[in-house]
């Protein structure tokens, strides 16, 4: 099989555990006009950002020759449920005879899960199939904390750019790791890359910690997202994110039993204001707000698709929580129309509010 997924956040990690696997695996390109162009094109008009740049990004790994694509589900009201079988069909009416696998979460279909994971699997041994996946799931919670470390220290580099450099190399490091002993070099050339960074002190009340909460593929794909992280970085703010891959994994795809995943506790401390399960990232979204304010952090951005129906059920509810836990909250929906130069202004206006708010705090 020639697999490719979607494109989002730190892609060496499918490429891994595909490549471990022995498929020949065809990394898509990241997300760029042509690609959000295509999406637009053959996708649905009233379906969601994420939906059309997903097409957009199938469309050009089938270009590239890809007869078949793994990808996560959805759940609940939301439409990502639908995403699989639609784009298999517009792939199809396209021309493209396209397999399409979709791994949902363990604990609401563990049968189909299965039946997926036997494709996957394909001549190899239980065995191999169980390191393979050790191995990518030791990688993921590695990778992700790097990832949390670079957006901690980006905004006190000495050296402009420098962190964003680090954070390439560390992400080829753990790309030419395919065994144990490999990853654990990856892991301490890492800290050596990261140690080795002129990073400048600051006093802890000069700090801004700005949490990103909202729908996960808008999110996490920085291509589609104005690169929101590296620019609050380059507004002096450490940035973390309300989703990392391995926590996803953590939560979906690792029976309960086993361990207790972060986004359970996110979940909990979210249900005072949506009690139901409405789809997408909703639950999630207002538990990570009450989270990252319970953690000390100055401010939120709720990131939210365009028409996004969950997320704009929690918009709804934002000013609300805003007001009971006195934490600003900006909020942007993002699309194939997204102004730039426009949200920019207003993230910078808004890191504006915070450091001001900061500043009266402690000169009162």
């Amino acid at each position: 099989m020639k697999i490719s997924f979607p494109y989002m956040g730190t892609v060496v990690i499918y490429k891994k555990l595909l490549e471990l696997l022995g498929h020949e695996v065809i990394v898509p390109p990241r997300p760029s006009q042509k690609t959000i162009d295509l999406g637009v094109k053959h996708s649905p008009e009233f379906a969601c950002f994420p939906f059309k740049v997903i097409m957009g990004s199938y469309i050009e790994a089938c270009e590239m020759g890809a007869d078949t694509i793994v990808t996560s589900g959805g759940h609940g009201p939301c439409r990502a449920g639908f995403y699989g079988e639609i784009h298999k069909r517009v792939l199809k009416n396209l021309g493209y005879d396209t397999e399409v696998i979709i791994i949902d979460s363990f604990n609401r279909n563990r049968k189909k899960v299965m039946e997926n994971i036997m494709k996957l699997k394909g001549n190899n041994s239980w065995l191999k199939l169980s390191k393979a996946v050790k191995f990518t799931y030791d990688m993921i919670q590695e990778i992700d904390k790097f990832d949390k470390k670079i957006r901690e220290i980006k905004p006190y580099e000495v050296k402009p750019g420098s962190v964003d450099r680090a954070w390439e190399k560390i992400q080829k490091e753990f790309d030419n790791a395919y065994s144990k002993r490999e990853l654990k070099k990856a892991v301490k050339r890492s800290n050596e890359i990261i140690n080795s960074l002129e990073i400048s002190r600051i006093d802890e009340r000069d700090r801004i910690r700005i949490g990103i909460v909202g729908e996960i593929y808008v999110v996490m794909e920085s291509s589609i997202n104005m690169e929101i992280e590296k620019v609050l970085g380059e507004l002096g703010c450490e940035v973390e994110r309300g989703h990392y891959l391995s926590e996803w994994v953590d939560f979906n795809l690792v029976p309960s039993f086993l361990k207790k995943s972060h986004e359970e506790e996110i979940i909990k401390k979210g249900e005072k204001y949506i009690e139901i399960i409405i789809g997408g990232h909703a639950k999630q979204t207002v538990g990570g707000i009450v989270d990252f304010k319970d953690r000390g952090f100055d401010g939120i951005i709720h990131l939210m698709p365009f028409a996004c129906l969950p997320e704009l059920v929690t918009q709804s509810i934002i000013p609300k929580i805003s007001k009971e836990h006195d934490i600003p909250i900006l909020s942007l929906s993002i699309d194939e129309q997204t102004g730039k130069a426009n949200n920019l202004t207003r993230i910078e206006a808004f890191i504006d509010l915070i450091r001001n708010k900061k500043l009266n705090k402690y000169s009162a």
